[in-house]
């Protein structure tokens, strides 16, 4: 009959509560009449009392008022909050059957009013875990509630205060988180938390140690994690060289782990001692290596772990004392067989409950392929590139291993292609997809996430940990932007959520073009010099100057709400908000301006010294904003957490600014949107791109001083239909004020009826005309574009955004849709569902493409030509050794056109590939007539998430990222 009641109730308070039956019972924290206490189960361990009294000074935080914590219950009264786990003494004298539930549950919770429990106690808000963990959950759910973040201390995030704290509280009791482990892997933290733990927080360790690692297990509890792959660089003693370290993951019931390169919980850079113990070679010294490993097992024989199994170099390299797949293979599974005769020996003979994960990193995926036979209670934790793309999910049989599998997912990273240790910028929206689509895949037991120093991933860190622990919202992709806009009300400003939410979202959505720390064009291992950026300042309305302009936007926005934002909350959003885009903005701005330096001192621009100054400027910035942050900001708590050069790369330090000036003989020059710098030279005829009525787009010229000189000039168009920004002005020998940009554009009410039209605009000094300049305008009258829904030419090319489409049809419940995009598309095409069949997709006839998911995009051409259609996809991989990332393609029921763009091993198309977020494949079409067209993408694999498409007719003009779209208006 009890099992029945256990079975039965949670569906009955459902009911109840919906019916009306059950009522929120108000639970008073504090008020003027009432102050609670806290009573917590003594026979839990440490974590009850740690959890009691962190919530004890939350509601301090909140209210000024340090509840009274007790563990015996005859001695508090009247209001109480009562913590315990579902096997103590003390919640077991409660005698509630509600909370039975709770037994042989993994980390839930309950929450419960109890009226008079005790004599002494008038009312009690019951907090009761099915194990420690889940006691500490509940604990700091109620401190959520109450208004105290996770981030309080680590970004502080200080509370609104308030007189009166009272709760409505629900009988409620929560689900097994969606994944078993979710955890952090501190890692390259030489250049941030070392350095502040050593001279900051910890100086009496001089380290990263049991003082730091307390604040961090507490960050872990409040976001609902449970493990932890400690720090193990060289500038960081092994996480096991100070016993109290093990003692606060004890106390903190956190469960560690190790990460790829640290077999058997060893940190081989800090423990392995070559001159003493010999090579790190299991071929040539397998006796001092076992010995090394069995040590470790011994002395955690007691710890919550996770046992990695298998064996690399030292430190992030490949296993020493083999040379070929096939000889490391039969190698790796007796090293495996040894190690789990240790845990067997020491830790449990049922090695099944001993939990243990082997990651497949880097060429561990390539044994792993060659053979490698994985026990199968061993967890398998798939990788990323290192760069947020998923290398790998299970398949079929993989997905029936006891073990499971997990993730091992980047949100900061060093090494090649180049390192973004310094700004957290990995797109929120590429988190969802690679981590729903993990889980989609049954990547359940273990996620881990690269953190580097933790800040300044604070909400990266959040959003990860969120997912791990309630997956379902966020398959609703919109969702992940709620959640932002979720997260920034409760830690920096509620009435301004909105607008730093959209601060935020483009700051992650202009990163994704091109991270800060890749504006360099540079990379490392090997580190090359700075070059010059893609972004194209000439053409498409001066790409340069658009992305610094959508920088300053965020800048200023920024700046104007600080003001808005609450005394207490002002350290928060510096960390939080201000810090990231500002820094993000100035290392834009330092290469652009130093780009367009350049550029401009080939056309012989006075402006060029403003553009050396704005670059020098934009540096110089980083520079100040970061003495802020590591000096001034929270009266100096973060001294030593920010570096703005990690590693010292090229990226990172002030630009070459010795640009030689070209002369000219005029003082007035003019350059046409599109026109090569030569042409200043050589006095070519000028013209801007073709204007196009049904692509209403505008162009610009360039108006610039060359001689230390004022002028005034003018501009004339030839006739009513030319529309220009300015007729006349002046330009002046300081700065900005000696250039100006032209807008041009065309009044297409006032246009003849004529299909072509042609005019000039003429620029001229207090002398003589400076230059003439021709305008075209195509004002093609035909019926047929009336009503035509799509895209059309302009300027020798077509842009198309891939949410944009004309059509779409699925082919039974295999399907192409629509989800949130990290790009500034905003939305991409994906082509699901992540899980069917692969039989039967070799080889497929056109036919049997042409029967597959299509989406088709209409677009129209005003000339025949060739045309070359490239189509951009976001660089995910195949997602498991079953698919490849194919689609196929076609224009006007043509031919169909294979495309796969998986990536193998470090590629340079890889590198490239991440470096910009993107991959491309093209189609040539040797002759495309005048006239409407279709494009058609037909879906194979799975997953291939579709971004954009640009059909290049004659435009020769490069360019880097994302064009305007070319669609008719």
């Amino acid at each position: 009959m009890n099992d029945i009641k256990r079975l039965l109730w949670p569906t009955l308070v459902v009911l109840l509560l919906g019916s009306g039956m059950i009522k929120a019972e108000p639970f008073t924290i504090i008020n003027a009449q009432t102050k609670v206490s806290i009573i917590y189960a003594v026979d839990d361990g440490k974590i009850d009392s740690i959890a009691a009294h962190l919530l004890a000074a939350d509601i301090q935080r909140v209210s000024g008022y340090l509840p009274r914590v007790y563990t015996d219950v005859t001695k508090a009264q009247g209001q109480v909050i009562i913590i315990g786990s579902v096997h103590s003494a003390l919640i077991r004298s409660l005698h509630d059957s509600y909370f039975d539930q709770l037994k042989g549950r993994w980390e839930c919770y309950s929450l419960k009013v109890k009226a008079k429990p005790f004599k002494n106690i008038t009312n009690a808000l019951v907090i009761v875990g099915s194990d420690y963990r889940g006691t500490a959950y509940g604990v700091f759910d109620i401190s959520s509630r109450i208004g105290v973040t996770p981030w309080y201390w680590w970004a502080d995030v200080q509370p609104e205060r308030k007189r009166t704290v009272l709760l409505n509280i629900n009988p409620y009791t929560s689900q097994p988180p969606s994944v078993k482990y979710r955890g952090i892997f501190i890692n390259d933290e030489d250049w941030g938390l070392q350095p502040w733990a050593a001279k900051t927080f910890e100086p009496e360790t001089g380290d990263i140690g049991p003082k730091t690692y307390a604040k961090v297990f507490e960050l872990l509890l409040r976001l609902r994690a449970n493990l932890i792959w400690p720090a193990m660089h060289p500038s960081t003693k092994p996480f096991y060289y100070y016993p109290e370290n093990l003692k606060v993951a004890e106390d903190y019931q956190i469960v560690i782990g190790s990460s790829h390169a640290e077999p058997m919980l060893r940190n081989n850079v800090g423990e392995w001692n070559e001159k003493t113990m010999g090579s790190f070679n299991y071929v040539t010294n397998q006796q001092k290596v076992d010995d090394y490993w069995a040590s470790r097992v011994k002395e955690s024989s007691h710890l919550n772990a996770i046992y990695t199994i298998g064996m690399r170099g030292v430190h992030d390299s490949g296993i020493e004392g083999v040379k070929t797949i096939a000889e490391t293979v039969p190698l790796l599974e007796r090293i495996m067989k040894n190690q789990r005769m240790m845990l067997k020996t020491y830790i449990n003979p049922d090695i099944k409950q001993v939990p243990q994960a082997f990651t497949a990193y880097k060429e561990v995926l390539d044994v792993y392929d060659g053979g490698l036979q994985v026990p199968e209670d061993v967890t398998l934790v798939w990788p990323d590139d290192n760069y947020g793309y998923i290398q790998r999910l299970d398949n079929e049989a993989e997905s029936r291993r006891t073990g499971g599998s997990g993730v091992y997912y980047h949100l900061s990273y060093w090494g090649r292609p180049h390192d973004y240790l310094w700004l957290s910028t990995t797109s929120p929206a590429l988190i969802q997809e690679e981590m729903t689509k993990a889980y989609t895949l049954q990547a359940r037991n273990i996620w881990v996430a690269n953190v580097g120093d933790i800040k300044p991933a604070e909400y990266n860190i959040q959003l990860f940990m969120d997912m791990a622990y309630h997956i379902q919202p966020f398959y609703q992709s919109e969702y992940t932007k709620t959640h932002l806009q979720q997260w920034v009300a409760a830690n920096i400003d509620r009435p301004n959520a909105a607008t730093v939410t959209n601060i935020l979202w483009k700051y992650y959505q202009l990163a994704f073009e091109r991270k800060p720390e890749f504006m360099g064009w540079s990379q490392t291992e090997p580190t090359t010099p700075v070059k010059f950026t893609a972004y194209n300042a000439t053409a498409f309305s001066d790409q340069a100057q658009q992305r610094i302009a959508a920088y300053t936007k965020l800048e200023e926005s920024v700046k104007a709400i600080k003001p808005h934002i609450s005394v207490d909350r002002q350290d928060s959003y510096y960390q939080l908000v201000y810090y990231p885009v500002v820094a993000a903005s100035c290392m834009n701005k330092k290469f652009l301006y130093r780009d367009k330096a350049y550029l401009y001192a080939q056309q012989g621009r006075l402006s060029t010294r403003t553009y050396d100054s704005l670059s020098k400027a934009a540096y110089q910035q980083i520079v100040n904003e970061t003495a802020y942050y590591n000096t001034q900001l929270a009266v100096g708590k973060w001294a030593h957490i920010m570096s703005m050069n990690p590693r010292n790369l090229p990226v990172y330090q002030m630009p070459e600014l010795n640009h030689t000036i070209v002369h000219h003989s005029t003082a007035l020059q003019v350059l046409p949107e599109g026109a090569n710098t030569d042409s200043l030279n050589h006095h070519q005829p000028a013209s801007l791109p073709m204007f196009d009525k049904w692509v209403k787009q505008v162009h610009f010229i360039d108006l610039f001083l060359s001689k230390d000189t004022i002028v005034n000039y003018t501009v004339k168009t030839s006739a009513p239909w030319i529309k220009v920004s300015k007729r006349n002005g002046t330009l002046l020998p300081q700065g900005n004020a000696s250039e100006c940009h032209l807008w041009v554009d065309v009044d297409w009410q006032a246009v003849p009826a004529a299909a072509n039209l042609n005019g000039t605009i003429t620029i001229s000094d207090s002398r003589q005309v400076v230059s003439t300049i021709a305008v075209q305008a195509r004002n093609l009258q035909t019926p047929e574009l009336s009503n035509y829904k799509g895209f059309a030419e302009h300027d020798g090319y077509i842009s198309i955004y891939a949410k944009n489409y004309q059509a779409i049809q699925q082919s039974g419940n295999q399907h192409w849709k629509l989800i949130t995009s990290p790009s500034a598309t905003e939305q991409s095409v994906q082509a699901l569902p992540l899980q069917f069949n692969a039989a039967g997709m070799e080889n497929m006839s056109e036919a049997a493409i042409k029967s597959r998911p299509v989406v088709a995009y209409n677009f129209y051409t005003f000339d025949s030509s060739p045309a070359e259609v490239k189509v951009y996809t976001l660089p995910t991989f195949p997602l498991n050794k079953n698919f490849k990332m194919r689609y196929a393609v076609s224009v006007d029921d043509g031919p169909v056109s294979i495309f796969d763009f998986k990536t193998v091993g470090r590629s340079e198309e890889w590198k490239q590939n991440v470096l910009s977020n993107s991959t491309m494949r093209s189609m040539h079409i040797s002759a495309l007539k005048l006239g409407k067209h279709v494009l058609r993408i037909y879906m194979i694999d799975p997953g291939v998430v579709l971004d954009r498409i640009l059909i290049n007719l004659n435009n020769s003009k490069p360019f880097y990222g994302l064009l305007p779209e070319t669609r008719l208006k």
